[in-house]
Formats: structure tokens, sequence, C-alpha cells
């Protein structure tokens, strides 16, 4: 995939989580700043969601630690573990936000 495509399918993934927190009702605030997406909760904690274009991926950075996903077969998938990035992303939303959250 070319720079230019990665580019536009992360700004894809960034309007989809920022659509569901709009939609989720929980009390955040999302800030996208070039190549980052902060997710601010009520406590001031944050999730960062970050493209890394030279690499192709989306790292996720909260609580829990820091993630790295690469697009393999249509599916962000973990480059370091059996993850999923937006089954990770929900589960770290959810603990940030001490609620269920899905996507």
């Amino acid at each position: 995939m070319t720079e230019s495509e990665f580019l536009d399918l992360s700004d894809s993934v960034f309007a989809k989580i920022e659509a569901a927190l709009d939609n989720s009702g929980l009390d955040v605030d999302t800030l996208l700043s070039g190549n980052v997406l902060e997710i601010e909760f009520a406590d001031h904690s944050k999730i960062i969601v970050n493209r890394h274009a030279a690499n192709q991926e989306l790292w996720i950075a909260a609580r829990s630690g820091g993630y790295h996903y690469r697009l393999a077969e249509g599916v962000w998938q973990s480059t370091r573990e059996a993850g999923e990035f937006f089954a990770d992303l929900s589960q770290a939303i959810s603990a940030h936000a001490r609620e269920d959250f899905h996507f």
C-alpha cells in the first residue's frame, strides 16, 4: 500500500473512532492533531491513537500499555500479540471510562 493509501485508510479509522465515541454517550473529548488522536476522559486520563506512516502501523498508548497494529487481510492485527485494533481499543476505552464500550 502506498503512503497516501495508508493515510486515507487511517483517516477513516480516526473518523470511525470519533463517530463511535460521539454516539456512545461517554464523557470523553477527542482531539485530532496530525497523526495523533487524543481521547481524554472525565478523570483526565488519556488514550493516544497514533498512525506511524513509515511502518504503516496504528499505535495505541493507554494505561494498560502500548500496542502496535498492522493491516493484514483487511484487519488491523497486533504486531506483538494476538490482538485486533478495535477490540483492544474497546477494552482500553472501557477501562478508562469505567463503562462498557464497543465499536
